[in-house]
Parts: structure tokens; sequence; C-alpha cells
């Protein structure tokens, strides 16, 4: 692991755990169940550049479903 991969995985896990913490407060399950997903993918990517991919498209994932009313109360 180099210090990229290390800060993208800092910065990754604190979205992540930013819109956990947002859709629990809110009871909200897109945005908490998305969030634990990019706080999971932050495992699993080999390079920092793959990691903001994946983090990016999962972020755009969670805006979309939110905007299309999946998950409302």
């Amino acid at each position: 692991m180099n210090v990229d991969t290390l800060w993208a995985s800092m910065l990754w896990g604190a979205v992540g755990s930013g819109f956990a913490l947002y859709g629990k407060k809110q009871g909200r399950p897109v945005p908490m169940i998305g969030g634990l997903v990019v706080i999971g993918a932050t495992y699993f990517c080999e390079t920092a550049l793959v990691m903001s991919v994946v983090g990016v498209g999962l972020i755009a994932g969670i805006w979309w479903l939110t905007k299309q009313g999946f998950g409302e109360n």
C-alpha cells in the first residue's frame, strides 16, 4: 500500500461515513446503505485511481436513487 492509496481510502471512508450517518439520522435507507457500500469498497480496491472511480460512481448512484425517490418514507 502506498501513500496515495492510504489518502484515497481515508477520503472515501470519510465520505461513506458521512452518508451512512446522514442516512441513519434521517431514517433514509438509500444514503445509509450506500455509505456503508462506499466504506466497504475501499477494502477491495487496489489503487487510488480505481478507488476514486468506484467512489464517484457509487456516490452518483446514491444521488440518482435518492432523486428517483427510492427509500422515501
